[in-house]
């Protein structure tokens, strides 16, 4: 069989995928009041943990983040419809969830929450993950300095005292969640304010 493919065939092609890279980082700025969301909810859990040293602290707020994200995201759906790259990009972040949240739970209740340097490291370790996937799958280098300051978080927790630990952690998360994303609540408004 001949390859029939022209150099403008190529051209199309390569604007539609670049198109819909586009279309995923669109998508993921869309989402950018849940990143937030939850930077907002890891620093309350942080402080009602060392402030109460309760187990309940990290599986509770966790828990009343996902209630008001899925309230939240079922009031802004809209008709949008879906890509196969959204639900690749969603199903990262499902997925991050569910693995903290049942790691948060578990921890919290066997009272082994205790180690701050490890559950620092396990948590900056699966948000490097999740920022990275989506990164690289966007090519999106702001999502992959993300990444990389999650992975420098593992680093200092493991290696760093308790105080650089913690430091580094909310340094983390105050720029890997809550300027993420302001930065992609402001491309939003951009974008609609473009298309208005």
């Amino acid at each position: 069989m001949q390859n029939n493919t022209t150099g403008q065939d190529l051209k199309e092609s390569l604007s539609i995928i670049e198109r819909m890279i586009a279309e995923g980082r669109h998508t993921t700025e869309r989402w950018g009041w849940t990143f937030v969301l939850w930077g907002v909810a890891f620093y309350l859990a942080f402080a009602w943990s060392a402030w109460s040293h309760s187990g309940w602290a990290w599986p509770a707020t966790m828990l009343i983040a996902v209630i008001v994200t899925v309230i939240v995201a079922s009031l802004k759906a809209g008709d949008d419809p879906q890509t196969t790259l959204g639900r690749a990009i969603g199903s990262i972040w499902i997925a991050l969830g569910i693995s903290m949240f049942v790691l948060f739970l578990a921890l919290g209740l066997s009272g082994r929450l205790t180690d701050q340097h490890v559950f620092v490291a396990v948590m900056s370790a699966i948000l490097g993950m999740a920022n990275a996937a989506s990164g690289l799958i966007l090519r999106w280098k702001v999502q992959l300095a993300c990444a990389v300051a999650w992975w420098l978080t593992v680093l200092a927790s493991c290696f760093g005292s308790d105080a650089q630990s913690f430091i580094v952690f909310m340094i983390a998360i105050f720029l890997c969640q809550i300027v993420f994303g302001i930065y992609g609540i402001i491309a939003e408004v951009q974008v609609r304010k473009r298309t208005v």
